[in-house]
């Protein structure tokens, strides 16, 4: 099982990120994972705005040079996707192929993480089956403007398991969820015999999901540390 690391810019500032990713990628980390968020202080003990994703990625993807970059997980409301294309295909490039893009649904209108958006004036789509077709949109859009870039989605239902099953290249599930088996069975089951990676995160503080990647047969683990790196 292939160990990822993520780092948060919502505690950190680049100087940071950048020594901790490099740090990382001396250790042996396979690939180093950013946030795609506004507001750090939706994050216990987040203090600033977030470094936008994609510049964030491109500015790791010169800084290394064999880590893989990849985002955990873009929101689909937050470009337009042939926006999201463009930005994903530039970071390919400026790593030299070493992009890993996960992409999600996103927050409903009426939880606690969209203040980031009604507070900037980006409208979500209220309906889930919406926001559910506008992940397939993305993914088609990608294939065409980015092709080549592995997708993955991030999910927290069946039916989003299913969608990265039949139309990604991998799912991705939150290990502390009492029924990330039961998404990840279902991503699985809908991608038949296609070649498709399977990871899962869990906090650096969670030895009990960290545990159950291997219990689940994950082909990648993903140590979150959200917190500040220094002081």
């Amino acid at each position: 099982m292939i160990r990822d690391i993520q780092f948060s810019s919502a505690h950190n500032d680049w100087p940071e990120l950048r020594d901790a990713v490099l740090q990382a990628e001396a250790d042996g980390y396979g690939t180093t994972w950013v946030l795609d968020h506004f507001d750090g202080t939706l994050f216990e003990t987040g203090d600033r705005e977030l470094l936008e994703a994609f510049t964030l990625m491109g500015a790791l993807a010169e800084a290394t040079t064999t880590i893989g970059i990849g985002s955990l997980v873009v929101n689909v409301a937050n470009r337009h996707p042939e926006l999201m294309a463009l930005a994903a295909s530039s970071v390919q490039r400026i790593s030299g192929g070493r992009l890993r893009l996960g992409i999600g649904a996103g927050a409903a209108p009426e939880t606690a993480w969209s203040r980031e958006h009604k507070e900037r004036g980006i409208a979500l789509l209220p309906d889930l089956a919406d926001r559910h077709a506008a992940v397939v949109h993305q993914i088609e859009v990608l294939r065409r403007r980015a092709p080549g870039v592995p997708i993955f989605v991030g999910v927290n239902s069946e039916q989003l398991a299913r969608i990265a099953g039949t139309h990604a290249d991998g799912v991705n599930i939150r290990l502390s969820s009492p029924h990330c088996g039961r998404y990840l069975a279902a991503a699985r089951d809908a991608a038949g015999d296609k070649p498709f990676d399977c990871s899962g995160w869990a906090s650096h503080d969670d030895p009990a999901g960290q545990e159950k990647a291997v219990e689940l047969g994950l082909d990648r683990l993903i140590i979150a540390r959200l917190e500040p790196l220094r002081g």
